[in-house]
């Protein structure tokens, strides 16, 4: 019986192995062709340039400040609201913290176009924000806020049962409790939430184009247009003849920025990850 459940592991371990190494060399070859094609594209002037020739030559300044501007109102919202909304469903029982949960759930399982179009309506027809930076960054925001405030109930529950029990038996009110025991040590499972969040905004194409437009001049406020990275991408391998070049290029950035984000926030989570109990 041992000898079969050794086989049984050597071979589970080889599968796993095999499928594994598949998936790393068509990530590495995809990157690859990737650098390949946007190549000649490559060099200081993509980041230090404006667009010309509808995004054929020049750079990617624009886009890349809007891109920020559209990120930064997604952030001003979703950090308090979706924080929040974690911290109360994390202390709630009852029948309809399960129906809210359940509308998160839903929510955050949406297609993206739908919402887009959901945002056109309310920020962009209703609030009068039309085609904006504005609109496209609260749109986002929606699109955003289940997921943080899911991931961010979970990393609150998965403090330990102890700490809490500790805190009561010493006489601390609940406020103290959370915001001086139980948020801290939750704190590595709230910043991944909102790295994951930040990830899922920068990769957003369909809700982007029908709030905030895909112009590509630099925006003067946050009432103007402008165009996102996903959407020059999209613009520049659909629309654009001769354009493959700049979209790869563009897609390196992008590619570039997830990675600065994840790498970010590991250096940043590693001192409160050491110091969690």
């Amino acid at each position: 019986m041992g000898s079969r459940q050794r086989i049984g592991d050597q071979v589970l371990l080889s599968a796993v192995t095999i499928g594994v190494a598949a998936v790393l060399g068509v990530l590495a070859w995809l990157v690859i062709d990737l650098l390949w094609v946007a190549w000649p594209r490559l060099g200081w002037h993509l980041l230090s340039e404006l667009p010309a020739r509808a995004g054929r030559a020049g750079g990617i300044t624009s886009i890349l400040v809007s891109t920020a501007l559209i990120i930064g109102v997604c952030w001003a919202v979703v950090v308090p609201l979706g924080l929040g909304a974690a911290i109360a469903l994390a202390q709630a029982r009852g029948r309809w913290a399960g129906w809210i949960r359940a509308s998160l759930d839903v929510l955050a399982g949406a297609p993206s176009i739908v919402l887009g179009m959901v945002g056109m309506l309310v920020f962009g027809d209703l609030l009068g924000l039309g085609f904006s930076l504005a609109s496209g960054g609260l749109t986002l925001a929606c699109m955003v806020l289940p997921l943080v405030v899911r991931a961010g109930e979970t990393a609150l529950r998965a403090v330990p049962p102890d700490i809490h029990a500790g805190a009561m038996a010493l006489g601390l009110s609940r406020s103290t409790t959370l915001f001086r025991l139980i948020v801290p040590v939750a704190a590595p499972g709230l910043f991944a939430a909102l790295a994951l969040g930040t990830g899922r905004a920068l990769a957003e194409t369909a809700a982007v184009i029908f709030t905030a437009g895909a112009s590509d001049r630099m925006p003067g406020s946050l009432t103007d247009p402008g165009r996102t990275l996903s959407v020059h991408i999209y613009e520049l391998a659909m629309n654009v003849a001769g354009g493959d070049a700049s979209a790869a290029a563009s897609a390196v950035v992008l590619i570039a920025l997830l990675v600065v984000i994840q790498l970010a926030a590991q250096v940043f989570l590693a001192p409160l990850i050491a110091r969690t109990p």
